[in-house]
């Protein structure tokens, strides 16, 4: 994964807009990956799903953490993406609290696939969802990489949590800071 330039697709997303009005003032907007991450170092950080156990108690909340630090190591921002739709991944967000962490929705699993993270969960009743990762993207490139053992699509319920913790991925970015 290391040097490879990560997947430009369109995530579908709802943004706040009080100019729509009602009890839903949120509006339909495009990212488009390959300009969000263009120019900036980012952090992301790839999970099975919203609202299931360990995504919710354990590495979503702790990204959220250490986002301050992640950024004084030299992110310019922190990005949560799941193959879920705009709606879930919304509602995740404010059931936790996150603030400051960026919910990215890849409900149709395009970014996923094409990052070959995306495994069948059929046995659990998901679908396809993504294999927990997270990587450091410098300008469109992936130039660290913390992917979870065992990626599986077998029907396994093996679920590892740790590799793709943010405390790896601090220690990466202290150890590679960017010239300022």
């Amino acid at each position: 994964m290391l040097g490879r330039t990560v997947p430009d697709v369109t995530l579908k997303t709802r943004v706040r807009d009080e100019s729509v009005g009602g009890p839903n003032p949120f509006r339909w907007q495009d990212i488009h990956t390959g300009e969000l991450f263009k120019g900036r170092r980012v952090v992301v950080f790839a999970l099975p799903g919203a609202f299931t156990p360990t995504c919710s108690t354990e590495q979503c909340p702790a990204y959220e953490r250490s986002y301050d630090d992640l950024r004084a190591a030299g992110a310019d921002d922190v990005y949560c993406l799941s193959v879920n739709d705009a709606f879930v991944m919304y509602q995740w967000g404010k059931h936790l609290g996150v603030d400051k962490v960026k919910m990215l929705p890849d409900g149709s699993g395009d970014f996923t696939r094409r990052m070959g993270m995306l495994i069948k969960k059929d046995h659990l009743g998901f679908g396809d969802r993504s294999w927990r990762y997270s990587m450091v993207v410098e300008d469109g490139r992936v130039v660290a990489w913390f992917e979870e053992p065992g990626i599986n699509d077998d029907g396994s319920d093996e679920d590892p949590y740790g590799v793709s913790s943010p405390d790896n991925v601090l220690a990466w970015l202290r150890e590679n800071q960017k010239a300022a």
